[in-house]
């Protein structure tokens, strides 16, 4: 025989806070109280985050044309190859100046030397043939040799030196026109380094420039957020004091419920208590004396 048995209570319970220490959470809650209008933006932290939002925008405005103009120069090569035609113009009138004393053609064609071999056959020609006249064998084949001779002596060195002279400044000159053709090429190259090097300069400015495109509007969002922010921080901080207190004092009401099951003993226990607590107490009469 088995049986089930259910219970169920409600409770409700009220505390009041200790004696002593209302007059000073009373006054707690009454400076918390007060400080509630108070949470919202003053005047005070209005005027700072607009001065903020001023500022940002006048900065954007100032400077973004100049980082504008900067960035795109920069892309451009920054100006470093604006000079490169002039470069090679330089290294063209260099080569224009010297390139016939380099490829040798001046050699021999010096019109200064044709005096000095005229100059020098002259006294030849007058100092032999008036040896040979003063002999009495003017303009005889010997004469004409020893003239011839006497010529060609007085003239080789002059030759000689000249050719020499030549020859030199051929060598000169090809050996200035080749390192005028590197420096030219190198100056060109580094100007060309240099661009190269502006340019990823002007890749890495580019998110610069847009930051300060938008400086002024992140600044208005973030001095927005802020005036949403300072006074919300502030409800939730007396928000947060407040409540624990009043939780406290406050009414408290809980429920419990349980079941349970009786085996048969049990329950015939029970009915057998129960029974017993209905009959007499003492001695039972039947009517025998």
């Amino acid at each position: 025989m088995g049986g089930t048995s259910t219970s169920s209570q409600t409770q409700t319970q009220s505390l009041a806070p200790y004696d002593p220490a209302k007059e000073g959470l009373t006054g707690i809650l009454g400076g918390l109280t007060n400080l509630v209008p108070q949470a919202g933006l003053n005047s005070n932290q209005s005027g700072a985050l607009g001065t903020i939002t001023n500022n940002a925008n006048t900065a954007s405005s100032a400077f973004s044309p100049a980082v504008n103009s900067g960035t795109l120069g920069l892309l451009n090569g920054g100006g470093a190859k604006a000079n490169d035609g002039a470069i090679t113009q330089n290294l063209a009138d260099y080569k224009g100046l010297l390139g016939s004393t380099a490829s040798g053609a001046n050699i021999g064609n010096n019109t200064a030397l044709k005096a000095q071999l005229d100059a020098a056959a002259a006294d030849t020609t007058n100092s032999i043939n008036g040896q040979w006249a003063a002999a009495g064998r003017d303009f005889s084949p010997g004469n004409a040799q020893a003239l011839a001779r006497g010529i060609t002596t007085a003239q080789a060195p002059v030759i000689a030196a000249q050719y020499n002279t030549d020859v030199a400044n051929q060598l000169a000159a090809a050996s200035s026109l080749y390192g005028a053709g590197n420096t030219t090429y190198g100056i060109l190259n580094g100007n060309n380094a240099t661009a190269n090097q502006n340019f990823t300069n002007g890749v890495g400015t580019a998110g610069t420039t847009l930051d300060v495109n938008n400086f002024g509007a992140n600044a208005t969002l973030q001095a927005e957020a802020q005036k949403f922010g300072i006074p919300a921080s502030q409800y939730a901080t007396l928000l947060g004091a407040i409540s624990p207190v009043a939780a406290q004092f406050g009414t408290q009401t809980g429920h419990s419920e349980g079941e349970q099951t009786m085996s048969g003993a049990q329950q015939f226990a029970t009915i057998a208590q129960g029974l017993g607590s209905l009959w007499p107490k003492g001695n039972i009469s039947f009517g025998a004396k």
